[in-house]
């Protein structure tokens, strides 16, 4: 009886757990070069075991709720997420043409580009001290514009054992960089983006001259934004099995990579 009682306490300690549990949404801001950005750290804290952390550069609309609600799905009980702020906190894009100029100074800078990113990286790792993160297991994805902002982290040489890019931008300001790769790339286009795939050929020209390990996905039928919820217009829609299909991918890409770490 006295056994029967113990496990049933235990039971409901860990119910009382679970209840308890949820997805941490937690801000992270910093000053670079004078602009103020900020964040949001993002993980599960059902339990508190180390695991790989992210940066994710969200579509050029950046930090906004639809962008925190994709980090939170991406990351579950498997990773810490850093939502990465490229704008600035005083710009957060509602329209179309606020995008576009949002994103206009760092497809011009593709340096500033870097830098940006790259300081966000080095922001997720300081976060090692309060979040359940594992230094050692880092990595970036990145969707649209966060596409072309992951993949010019890898160009810059960054310490990262994994990039992926979905319906990314391709091109580079500089296809030598390429040889300073370190990360394992995984980029997943559709077949009918008419934005990014024309720069496809050059792409591939420019990773077969990196030591990366790297993979280009074509995916049949797909246009631009195809994990982007909510988009339905002809060059720019979201399309449910794929956007599955993408993340199966992005899983085991990542967990291949980060495989026999500690």
């Amino acid at each position: 009886m006295r056994i029967v009682r113990l496990c049933c306490l235990l039971v409901l300690a860990v119910a009382a757990f679970s209840a308890n549990a949820k997805m941490v949404q937690r801000a992270v801001d910093w000053t670079q070069d004078g602009t103020k950005f900020h964040s949001v750290l993002i993980y599960d804290d059902a339990t508190m075991a180390k695991r790989p952390g992210l940066v994710m550069v969200p579509n050029w609309y950046g930090v906004n709720d639809g962008a925190v609600k994709k980090a939170e799905a991406i990351a579950g009980s498997d990773y810490v997420i850093l939502l990465t702020d490229m704008y600035g906190e005083k710009i957060r894009p509602t329209s179309f043409s606020e995008a576009q100029a949002a994103v206009k100074p760092l497809y011009a800078d593709r340096a500033l580009m870097r830098q940006r990113i790259g300081h966000a990286l080095d922001q997720l790792k300081a976060q090692a001290g309060t979040a359940p993160l594992d230094v050692a297991r880092l990595g970036a994805i990145g969707f649209c514009f966060g596409g072309s902002a992951v993949l010019d982290l890898a160009r810059s040489g960054a310490d990262v054992g994994a990039v992926v890019s979905f319906h990314g931008g391709l091109d580079t300001d500089n296809p030598a960089l390429a040889k300073n790769i370190k990360a394992r790339v995984l980029v997943l286009n559709g077949a009918d983006d008419k934005g990014t795939m024309p720069a496809a050929d050059a792409f591939m020209d420019e990773m077969r001259q990196s030591p990366a390990d790297w993979q280009f996905v074509v995916i049949g039928h797909a246009v631009h934004c195809f994990t982007e919820v909510g988009e339905n217009s002809p060059g720019c829609r979201y399309d449910e099995p794929i956007a599955r299909r993408s993340y199966r991918l992005m899983h085991d890409w990542l967990h291949e990579s980060f495989a026999g770490k500690p």
